[in-house]
């Protein structure tokens, strides 16, 4: 089973942070010499990541490759238990099994919190803002207004799915002094959240909004938006990138690049040509 790559959620609110961690040596002029910037993404996580290295995620770390003048190498990870795992995996360390580390990871969140309890890493260069959104059957489910205990009263009647062990979940399973348990649904990924919806197992989805536009492409019908809920402290999240703490030269120079394929318009033109919403972080 996929495991949450955003527990820390539940319990801190997303923030930008500006990286200010000393600079120590720094690893630029090796992948410079080596040619090639090796690029962690996660395995089996559409539309950032995929199969055959496919994604918006694997898409924009070819492009910012491109920019510095290197090949890009692109390496899939599964998710381990929680985002700590993820960076000592993919950033500082490698994994246990003997999976090196890459050069920068990317779909890492830009929050101070996250930052201050991994200081091996550095957190930087927020591309693309998360949101939660919810998927409903408007034949079902009317669109959501006033409190959550006045809007998400419908779910006390109708089913709403959700992947296991997210954001969404830990929302649903505690709001309302716990009242929509029974009819929250779980679902191993949003993709099959989305197919319950389909096929009206349950009338509503509540996911990351990239993910769910992805899963409801080809599906007509339902209504997609964002909750705006007072008892939703947490409505989205940055993404941005990590690179080992003291690689401070090749964090700037994967910055620049970003901020020129911001500029030029690629970056919007990544998450366009995936079908999916670019939300500026």
């Amino acid at each position: 089973m996929k495991t949450d790559r955003r527990l820390w959620l539940k319990l801190l609110a997303a923030a930008p942070l500006a990286a200010a961690l000393p600079a120590q040596a720094d690893g630029l002029a090796a992948v410079r010499e080596r040619g090639r910037l090796r690029i962690a993404v996660y395995n089996d996580f559409p539309p950032y990541s995929m199969a055959g290295g496919k994604g918006i995620d694997a898409d924009l770390g070819r492009a910012i490759a491109a920019r510095l003048g290197l090949a890009p190498e692109v390496v899939g990870y599964n998710a381990d238990e929680d985002m700590n795992d993820d960076l000592r995996n993919m950033v500082w360390k490698g994994h246990y099994l003997g999976t090196p580390p890459a050069d920068v990871m990317l779909h890492v969140p830009v929050d101070e919190h996250l930052a201050k309890a991994n200081d091996k890493v550095r957190i930087f260069g927020a591309y693309h803002r998360e949101t939660l959104a919810l998927a409903r059957n408007p034949q079902r489910v009317p669109a959501l207004s006033g409190s959550a205990a006045v809007a998400l009263e419908i779910f006390t009647r109708e089913k709403v799915g959700v992947e296991t062990a997210t954001l969404a979940d830990s929302f649903l399973l505690g709001v309302m002094n716990g009242r929509l348990r029974d009819n929250v649904v779980h679902f191993k990924t949003v993709a099959d959240a989305a197919n319950g919806l389909a096929d009206g197992r349950v009338a509503a989805v509540l996911a990351p909004r990239a993910e769910l536009e992805a899963a409801l492409r080809g599906k007509e019908g339902f209504v997609l938006e964002r909750p705006q809920l007072a008892e939703l402290k947490i409505e989205g999240w940055p993404l941005g990138m990590a690179v080992k703490v003291e690689d401070a030269e090749l964090a700037e120079a994967i910055a620049r690049a970003l901020a020129e394929l911001k500029e030029d318009g690629t970056l919007a033109g990544i998450f366009r040509k995936h079908g999916i919403s670019h939300q500026p972080a």
